[in-house]
């Protein structure tokens, strides 16, 4: 199955991916994941519905692909030497006004996987369990060099405190995260969750 999907994705250049994928993400952000559809993304990009489905197979592929690629390099990679500079150094890679770009779409998608189970499980398949994975080697770091006791339990829910941070405080505050706040954040409520 995977030398097949490679042998389809060949077709497509690399620049013309990235553009497939950036015109998926500017119609999310304008008419959120319900009104988003294959013939919405073909006209964007004049593309025939036909090359959409034969490289991605559907909507949710398409868009999970489009939200996965836009994500910079894995949190595995952060290595500072410290729980709180990983955190931090994570926070850095964006700029506002990208994770403010971000939390729209994330918002908009929180309604999506729930009322789409296909698009939830491909969501998880290919977002939500890689950054779990990438999160827990940082975690797991930290407990190495004795910042985090490894029977502490909030360890198990850093990932649902990044991501309530960072969709709450629009709902809440009526304003976008940014780098200030989620450095704020993780400093107030994750590092002493973690007893660090």
């Amino acid at each position: 199955m995977a030398e097949v999907t490679m042998t389809r994705r060949s077709r497509i250049t690399p620049e013309r991916e990235a553009e497939l994928y950036d015109a998926v993400l500017d119609l999310l952000r304008e008419v959120g994941y319900d009104g988003l559809t294959m013939d919405a993304v073909a006209a964007r990009t004049r593309s025939s519905k036909a090359t959409l489905y034969r490289q991605w197979g559907s909507k949710p592929r398409l868009v999970v692909e489009a939200l996965r690629i836009q994500k910079s390099e894995g949190f595995d990679v952060i290595d500072t030497g410290t729980l709180r500079g990983d955190f931090h150094a994570m926070i850095d890679r964006g700029d506002d006004c990208q994770m403010e770009q971000d939390s729209a779409l994330i918002r908009g998608m929180a309604t999506a996987v729930h009322a789409d189970p296909d698009l939830l499980r491909v969501f998880r398949e290919r977002i939500i369990e890689p950054e779990l994975a990438e999160l827990d080697v940082v975690l797991q770091r930290a407990v190495a060099r004795g910042e985090v006791r490894a029977d502490n339990p909030a360890v198990d829910y850093v990932l649902h405190m990044m991501l309530g941070a960072f969709v709450a405080r629009t709902l809440i505050d009526d304003r976008p995260p940014n780098q200030a706040y989620l450095r704020d954040y993780i400093d107030a409520v994750i590092l002493p969750a973690l007893d660090v």
